[in-house]
């Protein structure tokens, strides 16, 4: 069967796009950004009730539980405009918990937690990764232990996006001996007895937590799928999470060239525009190249995983060259500008430091590379 796919946006995706930057415009400038990071749960409730209001947190969730079914391109373009306008707010980490139960839920899951979902009254978080940050299965070490009608889970997540704003928790444990096998995906309650949530510093101040489970009970009715196989589908949610991450690093390497260009065009040094001088094009052309570059990247594994197409390696090598490329517009936007990029008060470090913190989410340049080269060479 031959697929083709069409790089143009559609009427709909054009629609997402022009009302989510015209919104995000007005609700989320700079100074809101700079004044949620610096709160001290990196939040906004009133921002997100408003996001929940356009409908962002059920774009994917199917109509029938108050979603509008979009498709994951679909969700690529929005979030190209949140990575733009630097969003702070646990939109990927509320959808990606979506997918997950909407692929793997019962009708009984999916009727209580996805119309939640949808209307923003609930939060979801992915507890994925362990003290080594792999996001390999043999790194899964926390537990979960067999009782009569429950689990009993107990270990340590880090670097849990968004787990001190969540209603909810989507675990992932062990509930057998094995490396794939013997993984489950777990919804827990993140106010249940026995978790103690601790917010950790970091250089994008993007609201990651550990998380430490002590004996917490988990009832049987909260496990997703069956139990032991949930490895595939945590496989997927890397994938899915990490072309997420690509798409705000493309809308964030986007608005950084802006600045950069912008500056070359107004900046005027010995008497002549700053963009006329050789050296300065030359970099803006790299800068142009690496953001088109990312952006076709992004859209094509996108593209995969809404078709249902095999899409490992295509996500792989996006999160490989979208993280080197957006790290080299961060860095040469802050040269093109010279020192005044350097001070607090200019926006440009905020998108060098979100582009440091997507480039290590749902798996490194490294855990990218090795799947890279594994299609390559197996």
């Amino acid at each position: 069967m031959e697929y083709i796919m069409n790089l143009a946006l559609s009427e709909f995706q054009q629609a997402i796009r022009d009302a989510a930057r015209s919104f995000l415009a007005k609700e989320c400038s700079i100074d809101v950004v700079r004044e949620i990071q610096e709160s001290p749960l990196g939040y906004s409730s009133e921002l997100w009730q408003r996001i929940a209001a356009l409908g962002w947190p059920g774009l994917l969730i199917p109509e029938e539980y108050g979603g509008i079914g979009a498709s994951f391109t679909d969700l690529v373009v929005l979030l190209e405009e949140t990575g733009r306008a630097l969003l702070p707010s646990p939109l990927i980490s509320t959808v990606l918990c979506a997918l997950a139960i909407d692929s793997a839920g019962n009708g009984d899951q999916k009727r209580a937690f996805l119309p939640k979902i949808a209307s923003g009254e609930l939060k979801m978080s992915l507890a994925l990764t362990e003290p080594s940050a792999s996001v390999d299965s043999a790194a899964i070490s926390t537990t979960a232990i067999s009782q009569q009608d429950s689990y009993s889970v107990t270990g340590t997540k880090l670097f849990v996006r968004d787990a001190g704003v969540s209603d909810y928790l989507l675990v992932i444990v062990r509930t057998a001996d094995g490396r794939d096998d013997g993984v489950s995906l777990l919804l827990v309650e993140a106010s249940a007895p026995g978790i103690t949530i601790t917010p950790l510093k970091t250089i994008g101040r993007d609201r990651q937590c550990e998380v430490v489970f002590e004996s917490v009970p988990v009832s049987r009715a909260n496990l997703l799928g069956a139990p032991g196989q949930a490895w595939p589908l945590v496989d997927k949610l890397v994938q899915w999470g990490a072309v997420a991450e690509c798409a705000e690093m493309v809308g964030a390497g986007q608005q950084s060239f802006d600045f950069a260009v912008g500056y070359a065009k107004d900046r005027v040094l010995f008497g002549r525009p700053l963009g006329s001088f050789q050296v300065v094009q030359h970099k803006c052309a790299d800068l142009f190249t690496d953001v088109e570059g990312s952006r076709m990247l992004t859209y094509y594994a996108a593209w995969k995983l809404s078709e249902g197409l095999p899409a490992t390696a295509d996500v792989s090598r996006a999160k490989v060259w979208v993280s080197e490329a957006l790290r080299r517009v961060t860095r040469e936007a802050h040269q093109i500008h010279g020192g005044i990029a350097y001070i607090i008060e200019h926006p440009l470090h905020l998108y060098f430091q979100r582009q440091k913190t997507s480039e290590m989410a749902y798996g490194d340049v490294d855990y990218h590379l090795r799947r890279v080269a594994h299609d390559l060479l197996d």
